[in-house]
């Protein structure tokens, strides 16, 4: 299996495109259409490992608001969140501080009508199009 992520830190300056690294590597189910789609779904098998996008602290890991089942979400600098959502096992609790590229939590369909990872950007609270934080595939 590839890689996650690259263990590489963002460097200062740089563009939004290469803040974050993907956090699955299936492919992209559905993108960002606001208001309908707040974030992208990634294809995955239950089990298939869940990267953090980048460094932070884990402000929530648990079940979350209907749509969302277990859910984790990661707080960057900058007023940056990050979401993953329908996990099947969530590996980190509230306060802990993860790394790019760690393993987070496992794929899973918990809340959703197959397996993937549901993932968002939130900055400021407002979500935003994730594709704008991520490098191209």
């Amino acid at each position: 299996m590839p890689p996650l992520a690259s263990a590489q830190p963002a460097a200062a300056g740089q563009s939004d495109g290469a803040r974050f690294a993907w956090p699955a590597p299936g492919r992209v189910l559905e993108g960002f259409a606001e208001p309908r789609s707040m974030g992208i779904s990634i294809d995955g098998k239950p089990g298939d490992p869940v990267a953090a996008a980048g460094d932070g602290r884990v402000i929530f890991s648990g079940i979350g608001p209907r749509g969302y089942g277990n859910l984790l979400i990661v707080k960057h600098e900058g007023e940056l969140l990050s979401v993953y959502a329908h996990n099947r096992a969530l590996l980190v609790r509230e306060g802990d501080q993860v790394a790019r590229g760690q393993k987070i939590a496992e794929i899973g369909d918990s809340d959703a009508d197959r397996p993937m990872l549901r993932f968002e950007i939130r900055r400021e609270g407002r979500p935003v199009d994730p594709s704008r934080y991520l490098p191209a595939r």
